[in-house]
């Protein structure tokens, strides 16, 4: 049973007229239990029931084609302004403590857990395909009692707002994108993802900072192009109809207001939570999520001061925070979030597969490869031996003789293997000005990017450094 704000019944709606269909059909309706000692209900108190402080009703008719005891499931219109109502019985908690004011954060997110991996992905390819757009937004005409709204650009699919409890307040939002822009195939029909609905509200101190939780809940839905969420519902209406009576008794009717149902706290919110996130992302260990932000700032870390240089493998034994660094050091800081409690080991077990659908195909097989460290092939390998500085005057030796060095090319230039080069003989590079190769009957043929590109891969070398006058510096000789 519900207990609604003990306000006029023209501000806040009663049950009844929340939900107007027979009182046998209400799943919310509270259930005959068989107490070791049977009650009269009406002699119950409320302390017995579960009655929560905070409630949001969203002022849409749910599916019809929704089986009993599963999670009602809601139909959209995109852009279309929805009132969601801001229920408050302060009588049920320690109003006392609270402020004048509350701040609640309002998000639309992804319900599918593939999707959730993916979040920062596909809001940002949302917003590069709809530029100036917002996934939601608050209609402040309509909507009563709602103070201090923000609408950051940043964060499309978020919108915060302060309300006074002891008021009336109905918020009237507006979910701009739809299930099927984050589908595959991106044509329409019905077979759009699922969103969710969160509304966070949190006790507010002196400079509206929201220090302290009090209450999350959620509700499931479906967002449709305008009118198609309509037809939506007349569809799966006509479906149900269509079935036997037993058949029908397994699905739940159409509620004309959608109740949120209480859930975790999300995580981006609130740092006075461990628990794990309410759309069930988990990990090896138990879940909390940090934001970039927090990640950087606590515990602190510095990429400069790290032992591990940006090329070197993750090890298994690297702590959490090391972990992090690592991915920040191999341009993987958008899934911080995601592997915040993972240590070396924990991101080393996981598969290619497991990469690929938490990362999505590009960046999870970018990470794939970069966890086991496969080496790059390069484009040229050459052997060089290198020799002792010698005088203009004198010829190289044989290549036969010497111990060889690798050298790999990926660039394929002049200045490349110059480059190559001068480290091999100690040399600066800025300090050769000519580089030649042997060529048939013993001529020196001077070195261009095009040489290079057509030397036979795994040649190999003699290099010998000549010194020359005018402009003082080195001639290097490849034969």
């Amino acid at each position: 049973m519900l207990l609604w704000h003990n306000q006029p019944e023209h501000l806040w709606p009663s049950p009844g007229e929340l939900y107007p269909c027979p009182t046998s059909n209400l799943l919310r309706e509270s259930l005959a239990l068989p107490y070791l000692k049977q009650e009269d209900p009406s002699t119950m108190s409320t302390s017995d029931m579960h009655c929560p402080v905070f409630q949001y009703v969203l002022c849409a008719v749910t599916s019809p084609a929704v089986k009993q005891h599963e999670e009602t499931l809601t139909y959209l219109n995109q852009g279309q302004s929805y009132e969601v109502r801001m229920l408050c019985n302060p009588k049920l908690g320690d109003a006392s403590q609270w402020p004048r004011l509350l701040k609640s954060v309002v998000r639309v997110v992804f319900h599918d857990r593939r999707l959730q991996y993916m979040e920062q992905q596909q809001l940002e390819g949302w917003r590069w395909s709809r530029p100036g757009d917002r996934i939601l937004d608050i209609d402040l005409p309509l909507s009563v009692g709602v103070m201090e709204p923000q609408m950051l650009p940043s964060r499309l699919n978020t919108v915060e707002f302060f309300w006074d409890p002891a008021k009336r307040t109905s918020l009237f939002l507006q979910v701009n994108c739809i299930s099927t822009e984050f589908t595959p195939r991106k044509n329409g029909g019905e077979k759009g993802v699922p969103f969710r609905i969160q509304i966070d509200t949190f006790k507010t101190g002196d400079k509206g900072i929201a220090i302290e939780h009090l209450h999350s809940a959620s509700c499931l839905i479906k967002v449709f192009k305008p009118k198609g969420a309509d037809r939506k519902q007349k569809t799966d209406r006509e479906k149900i109809e269509k079935q036997s009576p037993q058949e029908r008794e397994k699905y739940q009717p159409a509620y004309e207001t959608t109740v949120f149902i209480e859930c975790s706290p999300w995580p981006e919110t609130s740092g006075l939570h461990t628990s794990p996130s309410p759309l069930g992302l988990t990990s090896p260990h138990s879940l909390k999520f940090l934001t970039p932000e927090r990640i950087c700032s606590s515990p602190p870390f510095s990429l400069d001061n790290s032992g591990d240089s940006p090329g070197e493998a993750l090890s298994p034994g690297a702590s959490i925070s090391e972990t992090q660094q690592w991915l920040h050091c191999h341009r993987f800081s958008g899934y911080s979030r995601l592997l915040a409690n993972f240590t070396g080991e924990d991101l080393l077990k996981l598969s290619r597969q497991d990469l690929i659908q938490i990362c999505g195909a590009a960046d999870g097989i970018r990470l794939s490869n970069t966890l086991k460290a496969r080496p790059i092939r390069p484009r040229l390998t050459l052997y060089v031996s290198p020799e002792a500085l010698k005088p203009a005057s004198e010829s190289p030796q044989s290549p036969d003789s010497g111990s060889y060095q690798q050298v790999y090319l990926n660039e394929l230039s002049t200045a490349e293997l110059t480059g190559k080069l001068a480290d091999l003989l100690s040399l600066p590079a800025n300090q050769i000005h000519r580089l030649f190769r042997q060529g048939p009957t013993g001529i020196h043929v001077l070195i261009s990017d095009l040489v290079v590109q057509n030397l036979v891969d795994e040649s190999y070398f003699v290099a010998v450094a000549k010194k020359v006058q005018n402009p003082d510096g080195y001639h290097l000789f490849l034969s």
